[in-house]
């Protein structure tokens, strides 16, 4: 009499979630950056941002909280890749409007405010793109958590020393920032490679614009306040 053994069962890995906190705290700056711009100069209503910026945070919210959050990732990448969409073609409109406030030199915009709005303008461009370096890079944030993204966009350094870094490591948010800031500082790549055309097309892009706001706004502010 032959004895059938079924096979056991090996219990599937839990899905890993990257934490939405920082993420969300950057969408609420974005959305109040773009309130501080002078009224002159904002393309859009006072109110707009705050709706993009709810309606972000809200699959941000239902992934962490709920049990289920496979339905609210592709929602999450829809609205992300819509609120960069928006918010980057305002900062290029703002940032234009700013130049011709300052070519035509006709006193509606002070000095203060141009500093102000160029400090604003400068970190908006850093944290906005850094949510889209975050949500792009290999498919996603789960998809890159659980090892089941395309190959990558950019290279970090910690993927090359494998011994240095905890079992596992992948990219967050935190270290997309980085790469955000170190591109509108450094208007390069520093310890990041980027791998793809689109990678090096959205850092030069970051790059054009972080070179226009230092050198031509906040240089002009930096004149007026000191004459």
């Amino acid at each position: 009499m032959k004895l059938h053994v079924r096979p056991s069962e090996e219990p599937a890995h839990p899905l890993r979630v990257e934490t939405r906190w920082p993420v969300a705290a950057a969408v609420l700056a974005v959305a109040l950056l773009v309130t501080m711009l002078p009224d002159r100069v904002r393309v859009f209503p006072v109110w707009a941002p705050y709706v993009l910026a709810i309606a972000l945070i809200v699959p941000m919210a239902a992934i962490m909280l709920t049990s289920a959050p496979e339905r609210w990732f592709r929602i999450e990448r829809t609205i992300t890749m819509i609120f960069f969409l928006v918010a980057g073609s305002g900062m290029i409109a703002d940032l234009t409007l700013l130049i011709a406030e300052m070519v035509r030199r006709s006193g509606q915009v002070s000095g203060i405010q141009l500093l102000t709005s160029s400090v604003a303008m400068w970190v908006l461009n850093v944290l906005t793109f850094s949510l889209l370096y975050w949500q792009v890079d290999r498919g996603g944030p789960e998809a890159r958590a659980n090892n089941a993204g395309p190959r990558p966009d950019w290279l970090f350094p910690q993927e090359g020393a494998p011994q240095d870094v905890p079992p596992g490591w992948r990219p967050t948010f935190v270290d997309y920032l980085f790469l955000g800031y170190s591109t509108a500082t450094a208007f390069s790549t520093t310890d990041v490679m980027p791998l793809t055309s689109r990678a090096k097309l959205l850092m030069m892009l970051e790059s054009t614009i972080s070179l226009a706001t230092i050198v031509a706004v906040m240089s002009r502010a930096i004149n007026i306040l000191g004459n």
